[in-house]
């Protein structure tokens, strides 16, 4: 059985630092080989050079150009890049937002995600307080982050918390203040059989 996994949430809930965490675990545990695919190592410098292009500011990927005309396509690709590892028999690790995929359940739909009943889905909304989330957003200084700090209220209205129905077929982490056993039970909960898969 063959693993799709994604590590969605909003900036800062350390999304990338847990699935990087969990990697070579998740090897271990199946025996599967895995690869990871994060958006930002993915298509950064491509969706840098693109808004740049476009605006002048290659950090400008919260403005409303970026989301209307690049978030889409540049999505659609890394899901795509998911759909044909899989298709070669590995495993992946999916570490992006996805936060209007995850609303719509499209991270369910297999015709969507171009896969077969063969690779069991799983979830994970990482999240954290707003105010734990800013904190760790200016403390890494990444220029990118420019957009929504200028425009904090603006970007806080697009935050979101799974509400009962979604997050029921989840897997929820509150990543405030992670642990060696919060890392194992997580782990546990990936590899459990699902309803969904």
């Amino acid at each position: 059985m063959k693993h799709l996994l994604f590590f969605c949430g909003h900036a800062g809930a350390g999304k990338t630092t847990l699935a990087r965490r969990l990697f070579k675990p998740l090897m271990r545990a199946t025996g599967e080989p895995f690869c990871l695919l994060d958006k930002d190592t993915v298509y950064g410098a491509y969706s840098a050079a693109a808004i740049g292009a476009l605006t002048g500011d290659p950090h400008d990927r919260d403005s409303p150009l970026f989301l209307s005309r690049l978030r889409d396509p540049e999505y659609r690709s890394l899901i795509d890049t998911a759909a044909e590892n899989l298709a070669l028999g590995v495993s992946v690790v999916v570490v992006a937002p996805l936060t209007r995929e995850v609303r719509e359940r499209r991270l369910f739909d297999r015709a969507w995600l171009g896969i077969g009943d063969d690779v069991a889905i799983r979830v994970v909304w990482v999240q954290v307080s707003e105010d734990v989330a800013r904190e760790r957003i200016v403390a890494r200084g990444d220029p990118n982050d420019a957009y929504k700090l200028a425009h904090w209220e603006q970007y806080r209205q697009r935050l979101f918390v799974p509400d009962d129905a979604l997050a029921a077929d989840f897997v929820i982490v509150d990543n405030g203040a992670p642990s060696p056993e919060s890392d194992a039970d997580l782990l546990a909960r990936l590899l459990a059989p699902s309803r969904l898969t």
